[in-house]
């Protein structure tokens, strides 16, 4: 076994071992080589090389979204950590684990004029869960500091950063390992105490009860509860596509029953009690109707954080909805009113009839394609949708139940959004699809320099000439300011980046080739591949607003 010279990265590197963090991205750079050198020589990690930093970043968040267990990423010193900060901010507010490892110069050589050298230590201090700013030598300090950020990135979900001063050489190895590293391990504490009674005494009082669920992890609640919240009268369930929750009693178009709603409506739909769990939830639409006709109780159920996200949070619960849940469930009262429930219901009826006879005679654009692929949609697939107007419209259309659902919702940026998916796909070992837009696909180009695409992994670029999203806020007007600062309008096509990068590529301008093309699209496993389909700018923002009219 080849080890590097250099104590320090030993110490690093037996630590990650121990704690069984076997994904290592790794950044190419000099100062980094002793980590560089020992992850990759030792056969117990899964090492990935990715020159491109912030990809290099975001793909690492995707192993570990995937995996529910930090991902190591190591990088050199200089600007290359501050790349990785667009996924370190991700990380932090979608609660995925992350270990950010930079090799830094020696404290005399910062603030001198030496190259690429920049103040490292605590740069990502508003965005972290700890920093671990190690001494030159290796000591048990050091051990200590290194254990608390690794366990703390398992314990608390989110990304930590491990900054490591390297003086030269740095490329020296040795055979036998020098260091005896202490390991500690992760302690956890017992759950404070829930009482049940007394949220069951409230839950049977109360009428109306809504249960809001953002981004949620599939497969994270059993049955039986979904059983327990769809057959409550008193209950209304609403979910978005990342909330990978599935029942006909739940409401899984939230902007399709609320956006027509009047002053009566929402007075009659204001919950007494809002019970929400999961991540960031996608629609304005419910964010500014719950700011607005606030409930008289906001519980928010989650083991690690809980935000005040309507102004009205007077119960932290901390357990997993899933046990908070299923423990409630046998103290509930049968005798609930039906009226609540129900009158949802009868919404979602009647709007997905108005739905369904309206995307039947639209013109080709980004809703009929989401349409189209949510029809074709292999059953089992895992469905990655890039931020902006993507996600929004994937909001609209019905998809299987077996379809898992992600979106990095964190920070809702279009940065990594393709590097997520591709991360995403070698962590979960699944057939993977990412629907982007066009700048947000753009954008995150770099992300097919990458040598671990698998064959399976395709790619769905809506195009429509521009930052679409943009046409369907408040403030669009049709003028040059808007088309070059705001929209991004281009002309510009994937068909290049495709052929540089050895995707298949497929196009469709219309519902006729898009129909045609589909079914051999998702038999194409062979090849990474990428459908290019092209909507018209101009209505595909007049066709959005008249359907939300129409509903």
């Amino acid at each position: 076994m080849i080890y590097p010279e250099i104590k320090l990265a030993q110490s690093i590197i037996e630590i990650c071992k121990a704690k069984n963090i076997k994904n290592i991205v790794i950044s190419p750079g000099s100062r980094n080589a002793p980590l560089t050198i020992g992850f990759a020589s030792d056969p117990f990690f899964t090492c990935y090389s990715l020159a491109d930093e912030r990809c290099a970043a975001f793909f690492a968040m995707g192993i570990s979204q995937q995996t529910n267990y930090p991902t190591a990423l190591v990088c050199t010193s200089g600007s290359a950590l501050l790349n990785y900060y667009p996924a370190v901010a991700e990380a932090f507010y979608s609660q995925i684990p992350l270990i950010v490892i930079s090799a830094d110069r020696p404290t005399s050589k910062i603030d001198i004029g030496d190259g690429q050298t920049i103040r490292q230590r605590d740069v990502y201090h508003n965005h972290i869960l700890y920093n671990a700013n190690l001494l030159e030598e290796a000591s048990q300090e050091n051990d200590s500091i290194i254990n608390m950020a690794i366990n703390m990135a398992i314990a608390k979900k989110g990304p930590v950063h491990i900054n490591a001063p390297f003086e030269e050489p740095l490329y020296n190895t040795v055979e036998t390992l020098e260091v005896s590293s202490k390991i500690v391990d992760l302690e956890t504490l017992p759950p404070s105490p829930i009482e049940y009674s007394s949220y069951a005494k409230k839950w049977n009082e109360t009428k109306r009860k809504l249960v809001l669920v953002g981004v949620n992890k599939p497969n994270s609640i059993d049955k039986e509860v979904i059983e327990f919240l769809a057959n409550d009268p008193s209950v209304v369930v609403m979910t978005e596509t990342t909330s990978n929750l599935h029942h006909p009693n739940f409401v899984e178009h939230i902007d399709r029953i609320i956006t027509s709603f009047n002053q009566d409506d929402f007075k009659l739909f204001q919950p007494d009690i809002l019970i929400t769990f999961g991540g960031m939830v996608v629609s304005k639409r419910i964010k500014a109707f719950l700011r607005k006709y606030k409930p008289i109780e906001h519980w928010h159920i989650d083991n690690l954080r809980h935000y005040d996200t309507f102004g009205a949070l007077t119960n932290e619960i901390f357990e997993t909805p899933n046990n908070f849940l299923k423990n409630l469930a046998p103290l509930i009262s049968n005798e609930q009113t039906i009226g609540y429930q129900k009158r949802a219901h009868d919404i979602v009826l009647a709007r997905r009839a108005r739905h369904n006879d309206y995307v039947a005679t639209i013109a080709f654009s980004d809703l009929k394609a989401f349409e189209c692929i949510a029809n074709t949609l292999p059953e089992h697939t895992q469905l990655q949708i890039s931020n902006s107007s993507a996600i929004r419209y994937a909001q609209l259309v019905p998809l299987d139940s077996s379809i898992e659902v992600f979106c990095n919702r964190g920070t809702s940026g279009i940065d990594g959004c393709t590097s997520t998916a591709i991360g995403a796909a070698i962590g979960s070992g699944k057939p993977t699809v990412i629907v982007t837009g066009d700048i947000s696909f753009l954008y995150d180009s770099n992300a097919l320099w990458n040598a671990y695409i698998p064959k399976n992994f395709k790619i769905i670029l809506l195009n429509n000439k521009g930052g679409g999203i943009f046409r369907i806020l408040p403030g669009h007007q049709e003028t040059p300011v808007f088309n070059t600062y705001f929209e991004t309008t281009h002309e510009l096509t994937a068909e290049h980046l495709a052929k540089m990068f050895h995707f298949d590529y497929y196009t469709a301008q219309s519902e006729e080739e898009l129909n045609q093309i589909l079914p051999e699209f998702w038999q194409s496993n062979d090849k990474p591949v990428i459908l290019e389909i092209i909507t018209p700018t101009m209505i595909n923002d007049k066709i959005l607003q008249e359907y939300f009219r129409k509903m």
